[in-house]
């Protein structure tokens, strides 16, 4: 049996409008206890990011995405601020787990697989997202299933923009050890299919204010929109990886590290703007991090468990 959880359009105006101010006021007056550790294991220690690319991406966009990874873990002294640097809000959700002893995660590029033909059709099931993730190695892995813009995938854009959960591993006997389940995530590519949804801010929302979409910094608006919900995704990943670690809420739909900050990309921001980003002086694009080989990106906010409150970069 698989577990997963979406990003059920939080990137949306309209779904701001309805919950970003009702979030924030939950946020800041519930018990903090509501958003919690539920004693179950995080992703911890060397961990591979493998992508299956599925359908047709060109060059460019696959090192939009493989950049991104890399930018995670990168050593390099990349401007400020980092991609690197929003990872690190993570550890503050290990550093919680006192006696456990949880030892920090580090995540590393891994290998990639393409199915440019697109196997398994261009509609695909969620149980077809999950074997094409089992495809990818199953030990000490979070196997990342990509899929173009012509691929329609159970639920996109109707109720999700992607999802992350667990799969029983089908190799229950690796290396000595056992492992039992591993971690999945799909992002959809939304440039032709639902922008307006998931790749706000950089399409114009299909409700509420219509301000100008912002310029995306890789001058890609489908694939800086998966961007933002990969990243979305890794969080919840790292820290409730199989559904029992920390979340807000029911554990049918939780409220994850990403996702309990929807549509928060700096201070200032509200329902409809996504806050006061840095801009690129010579592209005019929006961006709140820098990344590996001059990549610049707009990462999501994280729940900062410490501090009770939604932490941006910028």
């Amino acid at each position: 049996m698989a577990t997963r959880f979406s990003i059920n359009m939080i990137f949306t105006c309209a779904f701001l409008l309805l919950n970003f101010a009702s979030s924030a006021r939950i946020l800041e007056n519930q018990d903090p206890m509501l958003f919690k550790y539920h004693n179950g294991p995080l992703l911890t220690g060397k961990i591979t990011v493998n992508l299956i690319w599925y359908g047709n991406f060109k060059p460019s966009q696959k090192a939009i995405i493989s950049d991104f990874i890399a930018s995670l873990s990168s050593l390099k002294s990349e401007a400020q601020p980092s991609v690197s640097k929003w990872w690190e809000a993570t550890e503050k959700y290990y550093h919680l787990i006192k006696s456990k002893k949880s030892s920090s995660l580090q995540l590393v590029f891994g290998n990639q697989i393409s199915d440019e033909n697109c196997s398994l059709g261009k509609s695909l099931t969620l149980q077809q997202v999950q074997h094409l993730a089992s495809k990818g190695d199953q030990m000490n892995a979070i196997n990342v299933v990509l899929t173009s813009n012509d691929v329609a995938v159970e639920g996109f854009c109707s109720s999700r923009c992607g999802t992350h959960g667990s799969v029983v591993s089908k190799t229950t006997l690796l290396k000595g050890k056992n492992y039992s389940k591993f971690a999945y995530i799909w992002v959809g590519n939304s440039e032709t299919q639902c922008p307006g949804q998931c790749a706000w801010p950089f399409h114009q929302p299909i409700y509420g204010p219509q301000s100008p979409p912002l310029v995306a910094p890789n001058n890609d608006v489908g694939l800086d929109g998966m961007v933002i919900n990969l990243a979305s995704l890794l969080a919840g990943t790292a820290t409730n990886p199989f559904g029992n670690g920390y979340y807000q809420g029911p554990s049918g739909a939780p409220l994850e590290a990403a996702s309990a900050c929807p549509g928060i990309y700096a201070k200032g921001a509200y329902p409809g703007y996504a806050g006061d980003l840095l801009v690129d002086p010579t592209t005019g694009a929006s961006y709140n991090a820098n990344g590996v080989n001059g990549r610049k990106y707009l990462l999501p906010a994280l729940y900062d468990p410490t501090t009770k409150s939604c932490s941006t970069l910028v």
